[in-house]
């Protein structure tokens, strides 16, 4: 096999759809192409609250779609949480060492496993400003990991999902990203702020008084429409402007 070309085919197949019909069918062929039964393209959130807003395609079973999306598990899938701690495709039997699985996690996989989902091989999609999502493959439990056609899965993951991404926006589902909501100063106060620093605090390291840290966060909380400081910082890590990484100051 000639994997750099199966690798090109694989994602000119996702490039060249016009509309959600299209990557559907698509998605379909290069599931089985990679040695899966299954796939789904998905913003991880309660797909039934969220409407057409939300990115959703998949070919499961349509009695696990359904229970699936009745219990709003598109936000506490463990194999959701579980891409939200890696930057490249897993394999969903490595979840136990990714996360710690609860005894629901572990019914909720036992019962897709019952309706046909076994194991399978998810690609996070995370883009600031935007819910998470991710491109998984999946095939009835008992038939083995294609392993050697995981990297094309994850190419093929990668760029299905910017598809996705691509056909919700034209349909006006995904916001065009907005310039940058803070001045440097109004993202250095709310950066000490979730470090856990009051406004005294933050002053003395930013050599300015108290009531001026005050009016910056006051100000950003105003450009993010928001009245609370907690709210704020959940803004701003949703859309990159700071970091957890920034928070803890690595």
């Amino acid at each position: 096999m000639n994997i750099h070309l199966t690798a090109v085919q694989l994602i000119r197949i996702v490039e060249g759809v016009r509309n959600v019909d299209d990557l559907t069918t698509a998605m379909a062929v290069v599931a089985a192409r990679l040695g899966f039964q299954h796939f789904a393209l998905t913003h991880h959130v309660d797909v039934l609250a969220a409407g057409t807003s939300a990115i959703r395609i998949h070919n499961y079973p349509v009695r696990w779609a359904d229970y699936y999306d009745r219990q709003a598990l598109g936000v506490s899938d463990p194999v959701h949480r579980a891409s939200h701690v890696t930057s490249v495709g897993f394999c969903w039997s490595r979840m136990p060492r990714m996360i710690p699985l609860t005894a629901e996690d572990r019914r909720v996989l036992a019962l897709g496993r019952e309706q046909g989902i076994g194991d399978g091989f998810t690609v996070p999609a995370h883009v600031p400003g935007e819910a998470r999502g991710s491109c998984s493959f999946a095939n009835e439990a008992g038939r083995p990991m294609p392993h050697k056609m995981l990297p094309m899965a994850q190419l093929a993951g990668a760029f299905a999902f910017e598809a996705a991404r691509r056909l919700w926006s034209t349909r006006g589902h995904l916001p065009t990203p907005p310039p940058a909501a803070l001045t440097d100063r109004q993202r250095d106060c709310v950066l000490w702020a979730a470090r856990g620093k009051g406004d005294w605090e933050i002053g003395q390291i930013l050599g300015i008084s108290e009531e001026t840290v005050a009016k910056h966060i006051r100000l950003a909380c105003e450009r993010y429409g928001v009245h609370k400081r907690t709210s704020l910082l959940i803004r701003t890590l949703f859309d990159g402007t700071i970091t957890f990484g920034d928070i803890a100051g690595r």
